[in-house]
């Protein structure tokens, strides 16, 4: 199951996703969200839905692996969708006990859905078609101006950078983990929670261990190699924008204005 978790690996492409600048897609990224929150019916949601698809045809990366990578999040949105369709107010449907599904609860169960699993789609696209130093790249040219303030801004872009990378890094050891644990008989799966969440614990502590030490062979091999911060590094690739990010900005201000404009009319 943690095999199937893809948050921060990149695939290599040379799609026109690939090609965009990474500020451009951290931008894109961020306006992208504000109008899934934004969207407020059918026709808003609609449109969000196709301006995805859109995208991953765009990126040509494997509808499967997207999906694949959904599984492990299934859970969490199957929950929030059924708390919403839960405890939301209105004209009752069906009543059982102390729970009553409204016609409301649906329609919210049936956006919040559909609101997460866009979000989580859209935030893996920004991870698979961008590498971590570009990603490094970008935030720190959009952060720059904090620098002014005294804000570590190179050394915050690296540790978001090194996290993202070390995701499915971290997903893959805790399979293996796992699997090791069960072949020593351990059980994860029967029983009450309580003791479900104590059969973790021999998954954790070694997956603590193991973190701590790739985090310190991390930086022995940053100190061998001389690292110290931002101040007075180059680029090798320098960022430039180009005719299709700005076509790229275009296209996610419109599909906001768009959004608002819905929104505003009850839609």
């Amino acid at each position: 199951m943690m095999r199937d978790f893809t948050l921060g690996q990149y695939f290599p492409g040379n799609s026109i996703l690939h090609r965009l600048d990474p500020r451009t897609k951290l931008l894109a990224t961020v306006i992208y969200i504000v109008a899934l929150f934004l969207a407020k019916w059918y026709i808003s949601y609609g449109i969000m839905l196709a301006f995805l698809l859109l995208c991953i045809g765009l990126s040509r990366v494997a509808p499967g692996t997207i999906l694949r990578s959904m599984k492990p999040l299934l859970f969490v949105i199957l929950l929030t969708g059924i708390l919403n369709m839960f405890y939301t107010t209105g004209d009752p449907l069906v009543s059982f006990w102390i729970f009553t599904i409204t016609k409301q609860g649906l329609q919210n169960a049936g956006f919040m859905v559909l609101r997460i699993a866009m979000l989580v789609v859209g935030t893996f696209l920004l991870t698979y078609t961008t590498s971590p130093m570009d990603l490094t790249d970008g935030m720190e040219r959009l952060l720059r101006p904090l620098s002014k303030l005294r804000f570590p801004v190179h050394e915050l872009s690296m540790m978001m950078s090194i996290a993202l990378r070390f995701i499915p890094t971290l997903a893959t050891e805790t399979d293996k983990i796992i699997s090791a644990q069960k072949a020593r008989g351990a059980d994860f799966e029967s029983g009450s929670l309580i003791r479900r969440a104590k059969a973790l614990i021999p998954i954790l502590v070694p997956l603590f261990i193991g973190a701590f030490r790739r985090a310190d062979e991390l930086a022995t091999a940053m100190e061998c190699r001389c690292y110290c911060g931002g101040a007075g590094r180059t680029k090798l690739r320098v960022l430039r924008w180009e005719g299709r990010d700005l076509a790229a900005g275009l296209a996610l201000l419109l599909l906001l204005g768009a959004v608002i404009a819905l929104r505003c009319f009850g839609f």
